[in-house]
Parts: structure tokens; sequence; C-alpha cells
């Protein structure tokens, strides 16, 4: 999408509204983690949104003519609450004189921003930000500036179903993650999936190819040696995900509908804005301003397995 930016020395457009949610969506879905749907993304969540997970146990019984209540249900709540953040940057126009789309600029000594330059710099930023949530997803602490992620909420939380971990290598990688895999069997779920720190991905790839001592021999898992490539991971048939926010030496086991993360995609929070300073205040200065909305939150905590030392 072309901003259409006006042909003398200032921007009069402004993304604000649905091209807002657009370009919020972009930036978000810019990290791993919510870009590939790893978890449940929320949207349009305004201020808070009560979330209920069901769980039912022992429903079949034997016939009867009676009708008799049996089994049980478990229904759970969470809140979630996303926070408000923002982004606000100030840039010099002079400062792109030497760029390569200097040129876009003409020949007059009154510049206006490089064409297309404001669609760069959304882009660019978005990609900023989405990292930036990918990190706080999983490693947050909720301070000012950040939203509270998983593994700080976990720490916290005494049903989390805890696994005591160590230094991992690609010689004990495997039997770390059957720590994990074991203590997952062990609890009611049925599509859980190991989310793994970078550290521990690249050590069980590692092992993969056959220098982890973990008996898949000296060439490796196919004989190919470190010569490996994926295209999905998996372990004692649970999937393996890279989550790069997550803080090193940490898996999380969970099913991905138990994980949530909520936004206001639509709503009015939402905003980004490049706003040309020249006729306010005569400046070379350009802001950039995108508010918006993010917050994480899981359902049933004893069913999700937090590997962490």
């Amino acid at each position: 999408m072309d901003l259409k930016l006006a042909t003398t020395t200032s921007i009069t457009s402004t993304y604000a509204g649905e091209f807002a949610g657009q370009y919020i969506q972009a930036a978000l879905l810019a990290g791993v983690t919510l870009g590939n749907g790893l978890i449940t993304i929320k949207p349009n969540v305004k201020y808070k949104e009560v979330v209920k997970k069901l769980a039912t146990a022992t429903l079949v019984k034997g016939a009867t003519c009676d009708f008799t209540d049996t089994g049980t249900v478990t229904l759970t709540e969470k809140i979630l609450t996303p926070k408000e953040l923002q982004v606000n940057l100030e840039l010099c126009k002079k400062d792109f004189h030497s760029d390569w789309e200097a040129v876009s600029m003409g020949f007059s000594a009154f510049d206006v921003l490089p064409k297309n330059f404001s669609d760069f710099l959304i882009g660019n930023i978005s990609q900023s930000v989405g990292a930036n949530i990918e990190s706080a997803i999983w490693a947050g602490t909720g301070g000012a500036d950040s939203i509270t992620g998983f593994t700080t909420l976990f720490v916290g939380d005494t049903s989390i179903v805890d696994v005591t971990g160590t230094t991992v290598a690609s010689s004990t990688i495997q039997a770390e993650l059957a720590k994990v895999v074991t203590a997952s069997a062990a609890l009611n779920v049925t599509d859980a999936v190991i989310y793994v720190a970078k550290d521990i991905y690249a050590a069980y790839m590692i092992s993969l190819g056959g220098f982890g001592a973990s008996g898949v021999g000296a060439q490796g898992y196919d004989n190919k040696g470190p010569n490996q490539t994926f295209n999905e991971l998996s372990f004692a048939g649970y999937k393996i995900i890279l989550t790069p926010g997550m803080p090193s030496g940490q898996m999380v086991c969970a099913e991905p509908s138990n994980l949530w993360f909520g936004t206001g995609l639509m709503n009015d929070y939402n905003q980004v804005k490049v706003i040309d300073m020249e006729d306010n205040d005569g400046s070379q200065n350009v802001r950039f301003v995108m508010r918006f909305t993010a917050g994480i939150q899981y359902g049933v905590a004893e069913e999700i397995v937090y590997y962490w030392k």
C-alpha cells in the first residue's frame, strides 16, 4: 500500500482507523510466535476479556433406564487484559540527503520525505516491534514498558508443572527433552507441543547430527552428519517449536489453545501516524507514532509443563 505523500514540503496523510489496524497487525505478526500462529490470538479485546476453558472427565458410564448425572465438568476462567503500548520516533529529513533515495527528493532546496520512505519506515519499525513483542510474550517482566510474559507468570504459579532444568548440551538435550515429555504424558493433554529457546533448539539439531552421543550414530540422522535440514522437528511424538523470545535454557510444553495473546487490532487505541513537522515548527523533523495494545494469559495451569533452572 503506497502512502499518498504531499508534493511540497509536508506530509498530509495520517494512518489511523482501518489502515492502522492493518499496520498494527503486521507489526505484531512480525514475530515468530504470532506470525506462525503458535499460540491462540484473541483480537478485538477492547479492555478485558474473560476467557473460559472447559474440561471434562469420566463422562461415559454403563447404560441404565434412568437419567443419572455422571462425570465431572471443570470450568476455569482467566482475565486477559491487553496493555497500552506506544512507539514514538523523530528523525530528520536532512539525514537522508546522502541516501540512495535522495534523488527522489528532487533538486529543490525544499525537501519532501523520499518517495515511499513512509512505507519503508512503517515496515522497518513493524519488524522491530514484532521482535520486541516476541520477546515480551515469553520473557516480559511487566514493567512500565513491557507486558508480563508467560515464563514470568509461570514462576509464580504453583499449579504449573515444573521440571528442573540443567545446563543443556548436545550430549544431554535428548534426556532433558525426555523429562518434559514424561511430565506432559502424565497430564490430560492431547495436542501439546514443546516450545523451546534458541539454544535448546540448536543443541537438539546438533545431537541429530551425530555429535550428541544420543544413540543416533556418528553420522547422525539419515547419515547426513552436520548437514541436517528439517522442515519440522519432533521428539517422542511431540512437535518441537523454536520460539526466539523464550529465555535461554527453557522449554514449555502446552497446547496452543491453552496459551493466549490478546490485542485490540480494530479498537480505538490502535493508530499509526507519520507526521511532517515542518508546517508546525519549521523544522526538518518527521515524527512516527504507533499505539497498540498487547497482553498474554493462559488457561489451565495444571496442563502446562515448564522446564527451567
